[in-house]
């Protein structure tokens, strides 16, 4: 099934600033030997060098003819998954939560060869806020953006750490060139309604479509598998950046 939610009842706290932060705790559990190793070793050779931002299709081992970004990729199951059937495009990946990039890492490199394995040569990893890599970049750098299932921050008095917030979409509008995509998932109806009301009052990004079903060509997510055995019903947006595509 798909189209567009009713328009949830108006937030009072929507033009609340952003807040400085946007994630939580960087670690979970104690690393284990072999993701320290990862994170030391093979790590490093697949960041993506903040001054290489303005010529960002340059930092990848092969030619590329567009730039994907993923903010918050989890287990990395997704970005993985983009990167693997996309050759031709440069996906940087971006998660703070170590646990998580020590989880995508264990599965590209085999163990024992942390520092010398071949790595993807189109994905690259980007290990702070991703708000500072997105400053960074210039205008229209981005040929798409993959938001997928992140943290709800569910109670109202944390709804400033959000990625989607009106305060940010004008800077998420300009590092996408016209026509790209921003794909958009959540399994939480606070973070669902919140998406609505905020893509509602906007013009910056067309709602090309709303479902409720993953569409066809989004790879699944261990986040996304959780909620499904947890009775929550996903949502799955599509929005394209406005203006004249060249």
């Amino acid at each position: 099934m798909s189209g567009e939610a009713a328009p949830p009842a108006r937030s009072k706290k929507i033009d609340r600033k952003p807040a400085e932060r946007l994630y939580g705790r960087r670690r979970g559990h104690a690393l284990r030997p072999r993701q320290e190793r990862l994170l030391s070793e093979a790590l490093p050779r697949m960041a993506f060098p903040l001054e290489r931002a303005s010529e960002a299709a340059a930092a990848f081992a092969v030619p590329v003819r567009s730039v994907w970004l993923e903010v918050g990729f989890g287990g990395g199951e997704h970005a993985e998954a983009i990167a693997a059937a996309n050759p031709d495009i440069g996906l940087i990946a971006a998660e703070v939560f170590e646990n998580g990039v020590g989880s995508l890492l264990s599965r590209l490199v085999p163990e024992g060869e942390e520092a010398l394995a071949p790595l993807p040569p189109n994905l690259r990893l980007w290990t702070a806020d991703a708000r500072r890599l997105i400053a960074a970049l210039p205008d229209g750098a981005l040929g798409r953006l993959y938001l997928m299932f992140p943290d709800p921050w569910p109670k109202a008095r944390h709804a400033r750490r959000r990625f989607v917030h009106p305060a940010t979409l004008g800077e998420v509008a300009r590092v996408l060139s016209p026509g790209a995509e921003w794909r958009l998932a959540s399994d939480d109806p606070t973070y669902q309604n919140w998406v609505a009301e905020t893509l509602g009052a906007q013009a910056l990004f067309e709602i090309a479509s709303v479902a409720d079903a993953r569409p066809d060509g989004w790879p699944p997510t261990r986040y996304e598998a959780k909620a499904l055995r947890e009775g929550r019903r996903p949502r799955y947006w599509t929005l394209v950046r406005r203006g004249v595509a060249t």
